[in-house]
């Protein structure tokens, strides 16, 4: 079983990061010299490499924004359960848990954003299983995808009663919740949890948070989008001053 990323810094991000895992390598014209060292180590591990029209990567990726590279690796890894309670508990950690936010480019955007600020681990919650992270939400990453540890469970409210037995915190974001914020300080460890895009957290989620907490606007709209809302939680909780 394999998985395809695409995109440039997805693909180099991969290739940093877990090289040994590259089963064949595909890239356009106009990104050879980008890709130039792992275009040479892959032909001297002598890996299937080669230099392909747009077209041709657009049909191994089944999308039109491969941004001129595409990988075939081995499945990528998911932390277990128990790893995850141990990394964060150890590291007095951060994650981040999507309650069924489904949407690629959001899933992406806030993988980016949990990298960039050096969030631990995110956890994937979803109703059926997901055998990986969408090809898309990989590139919209933008290498962050190898940078974070990842979860995924089809029990959401379960993982976060596990996690909340070994003494993480369980934050959720929700917009009609009292406490602001910007003056609330983030525990350690714990885990942000942001909610589907229309929806929110789920009641059983909801009542599994030990606290809640809202992005206060000044404007007319009630509410972010869930990527933007999560880059500002995240920031947050990465900077308070609490540990």
């Amino acid at each position: 079983m394999t998985e395809v990323v695409y995109g440039l810094r997805a693909g180099l991000a991969v290739f940093e990061a877990r090289r040994e895992e590259i089963v064949s390598v595909a890239f356009s014209h106009a990104a050879r010299d980008e890709a130039e060292a792992l275009v040479k180590w892959a032909s001297k591990q002598r890996l299937p490499c080669r230099e392909t029209r747009e077209d041709e990567l657009a049909r191994v990726a089944r999308s039109q924004h491969h941004e001129g590279l595409c990988l075939v690796t081995k499945p990528r890894r998911f932390l277990a359960p128990g790893d995850l309670v141990e990394l964060l508990s150890r590291r007095k950690g951060t994650a981040v848990a999507l309650d069924r936010v489904r949407n690629p480019y959001n899933v992406g955007a806030i993988l980016r954003t949990a990298a960039f600020f050096g969030v631990d681990a995110m956890i994937l919650g979803a109703p059926a299983p997901h055998p990986a992270l969408a090809p898309d939400a990989v590139r919209v990453a933008e290498g962050g995808a190898e940078h974070v540890a990842l979860a995924r469970t089809t029990d959401l409210v379960a993982t976060l009663a596990k996690l909340a037995e070994r003494g993480v915190a369980i934050v959720g974001a929700d917009s009609h919740a009292e406490i602001d914020a910007a003056s609330f300080r983030f525990p350690r460890p714990v885990v942000l949890v942001v909610g589907h895009e229309r929806e929110g957290l789920g009641a059983r989620v909801r009542e599994r948070c030990s606290a809640l907490v809202r992005i206060r606007g000044e404007g007319t709209l009630d509410s972010l989008n869930v990527a933007v809302a999560a880059g500002v939680l995240i920031h947050g909780m990465v900077s308070s001053n609490e540990s």
